[in-house]
């Protein structure tokens, strides 16, 4: 996971740059790849997977998953990485400096073929404590009271904001993981 001080930083070049009467704004990537299962090493919990670039990997596979042995050589596993961040200006009134984290497990029906997905959300509410027109400056203080302070892409979005107002900024990631059976044709 990256560092909560990168998310900030990424989450002020945005914020600055949103053309709203209250900035707010969202950015998502999702990274995909599939491999094909070659081996498979039960005793040992391992995983030899084949990617599409021909490149293979062992894989431990973790204790807690619970239906390696239903997977079988030739089975495709499809995996998806999901990054989002999301940010939110809003007046003082309605909140308060805060930071909480949420994970989440699904796992696929036993009717289904195994997969799951495993993610965590962390919410950071900020505060903004300077503006400075002038040099096209804001700065943001944590729950902690670390402050950052950042250039703005568009310093006449600043006067949409003022000192008070609080930033929510969500940063989740999630990884999600498929196994599909071989197609017999």
């Amino acid at each position: 996971m990256r560092s909560l001080t990168l998310v900030t930083l990424m989450t002020l070049a945005v914020l600055a740059g949103c053309a709203t009467q209250k900035p707010s704004g969202r950015m998502e990537d999702v990274m995909e790849s599939r491999a094909t299962v070659t081996a498979i090493d039960l005793p040992q919990r391992l995983l030899t997977l084949k990617g599409e670039n021909g490149q293979q990997i062992v894989v431990e596979v973790a204790d807690r998953v619970k239906r390696l042995n239903e997977i079988k050589v030739g089975d495709q596993v499809a995996v998806s990485y999901t990054e989002a961040l999301a940010w939110q200006v809003k007046p003082a009134s309605k909140g308060a400096a805060g930071v909480s984290t949420q994970d989440s497990v699904t796992k696929a029906k036993s009717s289904e073929s195994p997969g799951g997905t495993v993610g965590r959300t962390t919410t950071l509410t900020a505060t903004i404590t300077a503006i400075d027109l002038a040099s096209g400056t804001v700065t943001l203080t944590g729950p902690g009271g670390n402050a950052i302070t950042m250039k703005a892409r568009d310093p006449a979005n600043l006067k949409k904001v003022q000192v008070g107002d609080l930033v929510d900024i969500v940063y989740s990631e999630a990884v999600a993981i498929a196994v599909r059976p071989l197609d017999k044709k």
